[in-house]
């Protein structure tokens, strides 16, 4: 089991998961509780600033363990920025078209954004291209 763990750590895709998870429970519980003083989109677009500041810091340090700073800050709000209009047209269809429960909005976007933050992260951390 630990040598599974040990080589789960080493593939960097796996790193993303698991500080994905860890910002995802952060971002949800501090969503679940603006519901209470503020709308979904006000409480979504709060919840999302807080969640790039904190998987920059994930993602540069644990996921890629890049170096490239200036370059990175700079760049990385623009895969926020794209997964945002992709989430909140996600939250949009789910809530004010198929008229579902408001708080599992957030984490059916997630999934399916999952692939594209992974993807332009990667070619900004380490310099690579997608294909």
């Amino acid at each position: 089991m630990i040598n599974l763990l040990k080589r789960l750590h080493e593939f960097s895709f796996a790193r993303f998961l698991g500080s994905g998870a860890f910002n995802t429970l952060a971002t949800y519980a501090l969503y679940l509780a603006l519901l209470n003083i503020m709308n979904y989109k006000a409480s979504y677009t709060t919840t999302y600033i807080f969640g790039i500041l904190l998987s920059y810091f994930l993602n540069r340090h644990f996921v890629f363990k890049s170096t490239t700073g200036a370059r990175t800050i700079l760049l990385y709000p623009l895969v926020y920025l794209a997964q945002y209009l992709v989430s909140m047209g996600v939250l949009w269809l789910w809530i004010d078209h198929l008229h579902l429960n408001e708080k599992a909005a957030p984490l059916i976007a997630v999934i399916i954004t999952i692939p594209l933050t992974y993807l332009l992260s990667k070619v900004i951390f380490l310099n690579k291209k997608i294909i």
